[in-house]
């Protein structure tokens, strides 16, 4: 090549725009996404949107910078375990997971690729985390509530229903969150004249026998913990509690907004946007160790009115004035 030549390809070199030249050397992230829902939970589905909507905000696009790898599991630990080994066989830079009973097996199957996780109660406690203010592994995220809000469950349901002296408790006891959510609940009933059972959660028939045999004594109540096996029976659950006329109390509004009477929690798809901002700081480079695991922003009290007059409860006008949203 001439020296003239050579010199005028390096002019036009100089000449190409920079946001070109950067886009050609950006490489492509891959993000890993693991979920124990059904792909048909539409709360699941707006939760996923709203994390890749606060990546974009961030600049990551799918297909231009990035690239998603989801896995939805539909409430079967089998699966879950051969997604979360899936996953990490990808490579990719970062892995969301949603839910004790998906992070406990992802965290098994990897101790070094990047993880933020979301709806997860006691992430210490589990053993997910060192601590809450330096996480110091491979993991780092976001709690839907700590076990006093478990409590106030209790609260919420006498204030609604003063009738209720027996409460059903629906629980995972196979998750560190399941057992912790019943102690809390255990420790504050006795105050409020409130003797509890636990039932499991671990299949439909198993739910349906437990909540029909509780309903056979009078002056029942509900209280459904969070997990993910009882969001995949929602509709059991709350068809239940309508059928055997057991006032229930939920961990969030999605549960109000099916038909359920009153929750009171994180909104679930609050967790996913912020978990975008962690998974922005790791693809820039900071450690999840070094990330601290955030509590939610804010509890909201829902109340289903048209559930409540099914029922014959008249809500109390102290309990109306602190609600967040009433659906009628």
């Amino acid at each position: 090549m001439r020296r003239r030549e050579f010199i005028t390809l390096l002019g036009g070199a100089a000449a190409w725009p920079l946001a070109a030249r950067a886009q050609q050397s950006e490489r492509m992230r891959t993000i890993g996404v693991l979920l124990g829902q059904s792909p048909a939970n539409a709360e699941f589905k707006s939760a996923v949107a709203k994390f890749a909507q606060g990546l974009q905000q961030s600049g990551w696009v799918e297909g231009r910078n990035m690239g998603f790898e989801t896995r939805w599991a539909a409430g079967n630990p089998d699966d879950i375990r051969k997604y979360a080994a899936e996953l990490v066989a990808l490579g990719p830079d970062v892995i969301l997971v949603a839910g004790s009973a998906s992070v406990g097996p992802l965290l098994q199957a990897t101790r070094s690729v990047p993880v933020v996780f979301t709806l997860v109660p006691d992430p210490v406690g589990a053993g997910y985390v060192d601590s809450l203010g330096r996480p110091g592994r491979n993991a780092t995220g976001f709690t839907n509530f700590e076990y006093g809000v478990s409590g106030k469950w209790v609260e919420l349901l006498k204030e609604m229903a003063p009738n209720v002296r027996r409460v059903a408790v629906l629980r995972d006891a196979a998750l560190v969150a399941g057992t912790g959510q019943f102690g809390a609940i255990q420790a504050v009933a006795p105050s409020l004249g409130v003797e509890v059972s636990p039932i499991n959660v671990t299949d439909g028939s198993e739910i349906e026998r437990g909540v029909t045999s509780f309903a056979q004594s009078p002056n029942g109540g509900l209280i459904v913990t969070q997990s993910a096996l009882a969001l995949l029976h929602r509709e059991l659950i709350i068809v239940l509690a309508a059928r055997h006329k057991l006032p229930a109390v939920y961990i969030n509004r999605v549960w109000s907004a099916a038909g359920g009477l009153l929750s009171y929690g994180a909104e679930p798809g609050d967790q996913f946007r912020r978990a975008a901002g962690y998974v922005d700081r790791i693809l820039k480079g900071e450690k999840p160790g070094d990330l601290p695991v955030q509590a939610p922003i804010k509890y909201e009290l829902v109340i289903n009115l048209k559930t409540a007059k099914a029922l014959g409860l008249e809500v109390p006008a102290t309990l109306l004035a602190r609600a967040d949203e009433v659906i009628e």
